[in-house]
């Protein structure tokens, strides 16, 4: 019984630390497996090196590998996509084949992605071309910005300009400081 309480809470500090800590680097298979029952995935379309490198093994090499060929438009499809990316036996990822989702994205939203804009630089006619920004509140935009200096962040925009949360809520796709 002294056994099966120290294991108890090894386990459950590790299963707090998963779930709060998205930067842990998975140690054991048994760590993996954890992961998996607790539902944590990769998208392995939309990694970030960080996201990579919470698998056991992978360097930061490889990690920056994925990540580049993902946004060189590579697609990855399966598991074998990613061993053949990284000239690694498919073997190797077995153990974490079930932390890897392979998203379907269609090819309208991959080849096409929304422009990102930064308000800070942006003149009011940039402004009116997103989507749900009129000529208002464009000029609002570059007014604020102008009197009050450049938007520190999301937050920061959407308060200084008094925009509903509805509305912040579609304009983050389009907006980058």
């Amino acid at each position: 019984m002294k056994n099966w309480l120290p294991l108890n809470l090894r386990l459950q500090k590790l299963r707090t630390k998963l779930l709060n800590d998205p930067y842990y680097r998975l140690q054991s298979g048994e760590e993996v497996q954890i992961a998996i029952q607790l539902g944590i995935q990769i998208d392995a379309n939309q990694a970030t090196v960080d996201d990579w490198l919470r698998l056991p093994g992978l360097s930061i090499h490889q990690a920056r590998s994925l990540v580049e060929l993902s946004r060189s438009g590579v697609k990855f499809y399966c598991i074998e996509d990613i061993a053949a990316a990284l000239a690694i036996p498919v073997q190797r990822l077995q153990p974490v084949k079930q932390l890897l989702n392979f998203v379907y994205y269609d090819e309208e939203s991959l080849d096409c992605p929304a422009p990102l804009v930064n308000p800070n630089t942006a003149t009011v006619e940039n402004l009116v071309k997103i989507p749900f920004i009129d000529l208002s509140l464009a000029q609002a935009v570059v007014q604020n910005r102008l009197s009050a200096g450049p938007y520190r962040n999301l937050v920061d925009f959407q308060q200084r300009l008094e925009l509903p949360a509805d509305a912040i809520a579609q304009l983050m796709y389009y907006l980058r400081f």
